[in-house]
Formats: structure tokens, sequence, C-alpha cells
């Protein structure tokens, strides 16, 4: 039986890759597209969005456990 093979995209660049232990560089097409991937994480060029570590927190951006909708404290 001939099985499917999955195929994504390269991150880097959007050519599509074919997901088999063939694929030396998945789910990269090429060297070239790891190195520039991670070359962006080394420079910080990929960045989760966050307050900074002083802010107040107030009621909405933290609810302790156990405190849900319709839960009064």
């Amino acid at each position: 039986m001939s099985e499917k093979v999955r195929v994504v995209n390269c991150p880097t660049c959007g050519k599509p890759v074919p997901w088999q232990p063939e694929s030396t560089w998945r789910p990269f097409c090429s060297a070239r597209c790891r190195q520039i991937d991670l070359g962006a994480w080394a420079s910080e060029g990929y960045r989760v969005p966050s307050a900074p570590p002083d802010a107040p927190l107030d009621d909405v951006d933290f609810q302790p456990p156990g405190l849900g909708e319709g839960r009064q404290r």
C-alpha cells in the first residue's frame, strides 16, 4: 500500500518540502534556510511579546486558580 507523503512549506522561504527521512533539512528546504532561521533566533529576531517585569497586574491579566467566570473572591 502506498502512503501519501506529507508536504510542508519551508518556514523561511515557503518552498514545499516532503516530510520524509530523505529530506535532510526538514522542515527547511536547505541548509541555507535552516541557517537563516537559526540566525534570526540568535539575533533575537523572534520575540514573544510580554509586559515589563515590574508592570502591575490587574484582575483581567491574572486570575488565581479556582476563580473563573461567575465566581466571587
